[in-house]
C-alpha cells in the first residue's frame, strides 16, 4: 500500500503548516504532496518557505500556485486572469509585502517550483499534484462547475489520482475513472471550519481511498498577527482566518 499526504494553500500561515506537518509525521506517509499557494496573505512567508524547504529535503513534492507567481514576479495577469480590469490594490500590496519579506534564496526557490509533479504508487497508479487542475494553475475544480467541465478538466492527464487545492474548499470527488482529491486549504480555509485542512490518500492494488483531515492550530494568534501588520485588506484576511469563511 502507498499512503500519500496532501496539503495546499498554506498562504504564509506557519502555525497551521507546523501543526499539519506534525500530524503528517504521525501518519508516516510514503509521500507528501504540496499543491501550491504557499506564501501570500499570511504573516510569515519566510518561515513558511523555510519549513517547506525542509519538507522538500525529506522528499516532499511541492508545486507552485497562482499566487506564488504573483509574489515571485508580480505577473498579476497570469496569477489572476479573473481580474481583467486590474488586480485590487490590497492584493498587490500583500504580494509586494510577501516578496520583500523573502530573501533572494527563498525567492529563487519559489520561482523554480514546477507547475505539476507526478509520482507512481507502489502498484503503478499514477498520481498528479497541481494547484488548480491539469495544465492550469487558475482553472480549478470548483464545486459549482458543470459536471461536464469537471470531466473535461480531469481528462487533461493520464493520472488516476489528481491532487489539487485552489478552491479552499476540501472535497474528495470520485469520477469513477479518476479521483480528485482537493485538500482544501492548510492556512486560509473557506468552509466555515477554522482549522487546517489536508488529506490522506491510500492506494492499494488499484483501490483508492481518500479522506479529508482537519488539524487545529492557534487561529487567533495568526489572525492577530495579520491585523497587526496593517496592510490594505488585512482586516478581512484576519477575519477569514479567524472564522474559516472568506471575508471581503
Amino acid at each position: 500500500m502507498t499512503r500519500i499526504a496532501v496539503l495546499s494553500d498554506i498562504h504564509g500561515n506557519l502555525p497551521a503548516l507546523e501543526a499539519v506537518a506534525a500530524e503528517i509525521r504521525r501518519q508516516r506517509p510514503d509521500a507528501v504532496l504540496v499543491a501550491g499557494d504557499l506564501v501570500l496573505n499570511g504573516p510569515n512567508p519566510n518561515g513558511t518557505v523555510d519549513a517547506l524547504r525542509f519538507l522538500e529535503s525529506e522528499g516532499a513534492y511541492i508545486v507552485s500556485g497562482n499566487t506564488d507567481i504573483a509574489v515571485g514576479d508580480f505577473d498579476y495577469t497570469s496569477a489572476f486572469p479573473q481580474w481583467a480590469d486590474g488586480v485590487p490594490e490590497a492584493v498587490q500590496a500583500a504580494a509586494e509585502w510577501a516578496h520583500d519579506e523573502l530573501g533572494d534564496d527563498q525567492l529563487a526557490w519559489l520561482r523554480r517550483l514546477p507547475a505539476e509533479r507526478r509520482m507512481r504508487a507502489s502498484d503503478g497508479t499514477l498520481v498528479l499534484v497541481v494547484h488548480a487542475s491539469p495544465g492550469s494553475q487558475t482553472r480549478g475544480f470548483d464545486q459549482v462547475l458543470d459536471p461536464n467541465v469537471i470531466f473535461e478538466r480531469a481528462a487533461g492527464t493520464d493520472a488516476r489520482v489528481i491532487c489539487v487545492g485552489h478552491t479552499h474548499l476540501p472535497e474528495v470527488r470520485d469520477l469513477g475513472f479518476k479521483i480528485i482529491v482537493n485538500a482544501g486549504s492548510c492556512g486560509y480555509v473557506f468552509d466555515g471550519d477554522p482549522t487546517a485542512s489536508w488529506a490522506i490518500v491510500d492506494i492499494h492494488e488499484g483501490n483508492i481511498s481518500a479522506e479529508i483531515r482537519r488539524t487545529p492550530y492557534d487561529v487567533l494568534s495568526v489572525a492577530n498577527a495579520i491585523s497587526a501588520r496593517g496592510l490594505p485588506g488585512d482586516v478581512y484576511r484576519a477575519a477569514t482566518v479567524r472564522t474559516g469563511k472568506l471575508v471581503r
